[in-house]
């Protein structure tokens, strides 16, 4: 018979016990799970890539009703539509069940307004991490589950070798090298785990700064009827923000 026949993935299977195959299956439980949340934020990412420009579509808008409607087709479901959302409802609840004309009421509506939009800021956050630990578990065992796999199928194959009696060169190459197999099945399912986890960590400190900044702007315009000018053009002359800027407090304070 043919080495490459005689020794290969088949014959591990059909030569190993119990615990080899549920460490092969917990291997592939790993993959399929860990390629599933790599796809599922990929194509997330690419939502949020096409979301780019809604923010400033917002602020371009010439009412806040008109804001949130842009929102709302440009990123739907989006963190920034949410905290939108959150902001101008807490803005709606403040001057409906509390009275601005005092000190008491202003600094009470600030601090509604402040307590919604960290809320939704908590909220997209933790949407955002899940199944980073997930990733994280699978990056950092696998690779031991593989080289459990690996010592259990090596301690199997030496003490069938022992029991034949047959202790020569081919008989125990093929039988270890098949139970090194598991450790590169570890490997397989680690590698990609661990480059997710990392690219993904990365994509959502740059989203979370930018719905913070986003945040900040929504706070100062409830809050004061105005946004705060970035400090690029806070310098620049006047009539290249008054669309975004003048316009949204109109409907603000109707």
């Amino acid at each position: 018979m043919d080495t490459s026949q005689a020794f290969g993935l088949a014959h591990l299977w059909s030569q190993s016990d119990a615990i080899i195959r549920a460490v092969a299956l917990a291997l592939l439980l790993m993959s399929v799970t860990s390629w599933y949340l790599i796809l599922a934020r990929l194509l997330r990412q690419l939502r949020a890539r096409r979301h780019a420009g809604a923010v400033e579509a917002f602020w371009a808008a010439p009412d806040l009703e008109a804001g949130l409607h842009r929102l709302q087709l440009q990123a739907p479901e989006s963190p920034f539509e949410a905290l939108a959302q959150q902001g101008a409802a807490a803005t709606q609840h403040v001057r409906r069940h509390t009275r601005g004309d005092t000190l008491g009421g202003k600094l009470d509506a600030d601090e509604v307004i402040t307590r919604a939009l960290r809320k939704s800021i908590a909220l997209s956050t933790a949407a955002l991490e899940s199944g980073l630990t997930v990733l994280a578990s699978i990056g950092s065992t696998a690779p031991f589950v593989g080289l459990f796999g690996t010592v259990w199928g090596i301690y199997h194959a030496l003490v069938n070798i022992s029991a034949s009696g047959m202790a020569t060169l081919d008989k125990v190459a093929g039988p270890v090298g098949e139970a090194l197999i598991m450790t590169a099945f570890g490997l397989f399912v680690a590698i990609p785990a661990v480059l997710a986890y990392n690219a993904i960590t990365r994509a959502n400190r740059v989203e979370l700064s930018e719905l913070d900044a986003f945040a900040h702007d929504l706070h100062a315009w409830f809050s004061t009827g105005s946004r705060i000018a970035p400090l690029a053009a806070s310098h620049a002359p006047s009539s290249e923000t008054p669309g975004a800027a003048a316009a949204l407090p109109a409907s603000g304070a109707a």
